[in-house]
């Protein structure tokens, strides 16, 4: 099966094509960093972490940028609040965002670009654009006119004859209602109301519009046109849409050739919000106790178009979910049979394999796919009797490859007991062979509460450490 995506511009599945074969050029929507990330912005970010994990696995070189928004109207309105300078306020919620992303697994990405390094390249669109009609020049700043690219609304599939127009014509607002269809801000002039923010330009002293802002990192970084472009569904109007217009009327190239949008996260069936008290960040649900991997795995294995609605019970569940998989993996590398593999388990595998790749396959069915994996998990244990060596290497070998691209699955072959622990597991060994149950339970307790359990299985006693 061919890999498709669901392409927002379009509206439909489409098979996935580069623009040069093998190589994808990816661009995703980084955060604006004035806060912590909350868990919706990390519901995306985890989205595109898993895209680009399974690009990598079907053995595509992938060139990701991912964008630092340091410098818009929320920035700006809280660095002064808390009278910092910009630099210094944006460096603290940077370093959250990373610490974050590594904590969740998430692979890094090639380029992490900040807007305030390419203030001279957004300078040089925006000049362009001025020149060639697509844009002019106010007392408060420069605006994109839209009536110039007719186009304008493609991608959130507007229809702009029929939506209102902002009373003055134009907005200088870096976010806006979907009703609000105005000339938007290339070049914002300064105000006493930036502070110390502002940078020369030929229109005056100020510092860019947010839209600008990811066209000029992404030609800068990736080129002229690109493969995918990702980012949350709320992104898509305006922000994607203007980059869309701007980016086109300054190459006058497709910008994008795959747009993907992660749908919205909700919390206990509703909206975060602060005042309801279900807002969160990574930072609150590590507080809560949650494992990085539970939140990891409640977050990324709902499909990426479906919102997804977080609960307390559905982390408990991919706790579950993973204490199943970790199982799983003990048992296998405890199969000590050998011989020829159990032909039944052998071909179920072999099936169940290949459904996992071709739900990933088909625009990153992450929710079908672990369906199939969970039936590998049965079928193991529905043969474990007959299973040989051969039929555990085998499995244990595409799970452990699945690490590359779900990044929850753990479990390590080397782990050994200090000499203190073998003694202990060996009297336990002998306790049982001398029929002395008592002792072998006491010693049984004495492994738990230093976090090695064990088990009796038909081939001897195994542990692992909890």
């Amino acid at each position: 099966m061919a890999l498709s995506f669901y392409n927002s511009l379009s509206r439909m599945e489409e098979e996935f094509v580069p623009l040069e074969k093998g190589k994808v050029r990816l661009y995703t929507c980084g955060p604006t960093v004035y806060n912590y990330p909350h868990i919706g912005n990390l519901r995306t970010f985890l989205f595109e972490d898993l895209l680009k994990r399974w690009l990598l696995y079907r053995g595509y070189q992938v060139t990701h940028v991912m964008n630092l928004t340091d410098v818009d109207d929320k920035t700006i309105r809280n660095s002064l609040s808390q009278n910092m300078s910009l630099t210094d306020y944006t460096a603290l919620y940077k370093q959250a965002f990373f610490e974050d992303i590594r904590t969740l697994h998430i692979l890094p990405a090639d380029f992490y670009p900040e807007a305030t390094a390419y203030i001279p390249q957004m300078i040089t669109i925006i000049q362009d654009l001025l020149k060639n009609g697509y844009a002019y020049e106010t007392e408060d700043g420069v605006y994109f006119k839209i009536a110039s690219f007719p186009s304008y609304g493609k991608l959130a599939h507007l229809d702009t004859s029929s939506l209102k127009a902002a009373a003055s014509g134009r907005l200088s607002a870096d976010e806006y209602d979907k009703e609000s269809v105005s000339d938007f801000a290339l070049w914002k002039k300064w105000t006493p109301e930036d502070g110390n923010v502002k940078w020369p330009s030929p229109f005056g002293e100020g510092r860019p519009g947010w839209h600008i802002e990811c066209s000029a990192m992404s030609l800068s970084l990736l080129g002229e046109t690109i493969d995918i472009h990702c980012g949350g569904i709320d992104n898509l109007f305006p922000h994607h849409e203007n980059e869309i217009a701007q980016s086109e009327c300054y190459t006058g190239k497709p910008f994008v050739r795959y747009w993907l949008h992660a749908a919205h996260l909700i919390v206990d069936g509703e909206k975060m919000s602060k005042s309801k008290g279900n807002f969160y960040t990574l930072r609150d649900l590590l507080a809560k106790g949650l494992s990085p991997r539970a939140i990891r795995y409640a977050l990324i294995t709902t499909h990426y178009r479906k919102p997804l609605n977080f609960t307390f019970d559905l982390a408990r569940q991919a706790e579950a979910s993973l204490k199943r998989i970790d199982d799983f993996l003990f048992a296998l590398r405890h199969v000590q049979q050998s011989g020829i593999p159990d032909p039944s388990l052998h071909t179920t595998f072999l099936e169940k394999k290949r459904a996992f790749e071709e739900s990933m396959d088909h625009d990153l069915n992450i929710a079908e796919a672990m369906g199939h994996l969970f039936d590998i998990i049965r079928a193991f244990y529905e043969h474990q009797s007959r299973a040989t060596l051969a039929n555990a290497e085998e499995i244990l070998s595409f799970f452990v490859s699945l690490e590359n691209v779900l990044g929850f699955i753990e479990g390590s072959s080397s782990e050994t007991l200090s000499p203190e622990e073998e003694a202990l597991f060996q009297a336990r060994i002998e306790a049982k062979k001398n029929k002395d149950y008592a002792k072998a339970d006491s010693l049984r307790e004495e492994l738990l509460r230093r976090g090695i359990e064990v088990r009796d299985t038909p081939q001897g006693p195994i542990w692992r450490r909890l």
